[in-house]
């Protein structure tokens, strides 16, 4: 079994374990969630891969930002986090790819995150995992349009974004090469 996939059997277990600790069934992750009873299990039982918009309402439901939810399927990350070790994952469907440059840590409110967008990709999120959750945005090469609060903000190579998130948010990629940015991310 490569990588991605132990990375994939390890986020369905932790996802499986949430539900179970909270004491819910399919059907009322289901409810919950707006996600099919059969997506679920289908995404517990490792079928399929889950898309960044999957894991964003998962994330919200369960009260946890994306990088913490990845961050307690791995193991304990150093103090110094090599580029080697920094944990990739890829949503290929939307197109974007997301590496953990500095993963969450117990004690530490913020991490930082690289994002790659290709052309086109385009990513909406319903609610923030948690609310209020504090988002500076840099991007790094290419045009980056970011939706908060009704706004669509265009970040081209140099900008920073900078905002606390209380609702939807999308994230777009209109190209013409790809985008890519640093995220930093801080817990309220």
């Amino acid at each position: 079994m490569g990588e991605v996939e132990q990375m994939e059997t390890r986020l369905a277990e932790r996802l499986a374990e949430l539900r179970v600790e909270r004491g819910w069934s399919l059907d009322e992750l289901a409810g919950r969630t707006g996600i099919s009873r059969s997506t679920l299990s289908r995404l517990e039982r490792v079928e399929i891969s889950p898309t960044a918009s999957l894991l964003n309402t998962l994330c919200a439901t369960y009260g946890r930002t994306l990088s913490r939810l990845l961050a307690e399927v791995e193991p304990e990350p150093p103090p110094l986090v090599r580029a080697e070790r920094q944990p990739v994952w890829r949503d290929d469907h939307s197109g974007f790819t997301r590496r953990s440059v500095s993963p969450p840590h117990a004690g530490l409110r913020g991490e930082l995150v690289e994002g790659v967008l290709r052309p086109g990709a385009d990513i909406s999120y319903d609610e923030p995992p948690v609310p209020g959750l504090e988002q500076h945005i840099w991007v790094l090469e290419g045009t980056l349009e970011v939706t908060t609060d009704g706004a669509v903000h265009e970040i081209r190579t140099g900008d920073c974004l900078r905002f606390r998130l209380w609702g939807p948010s999308r994230f777009h990629s209109p190209g013409p090469g790809r985008v890519r940015y640093a995220l930093m991310i801080v817990l309220p």
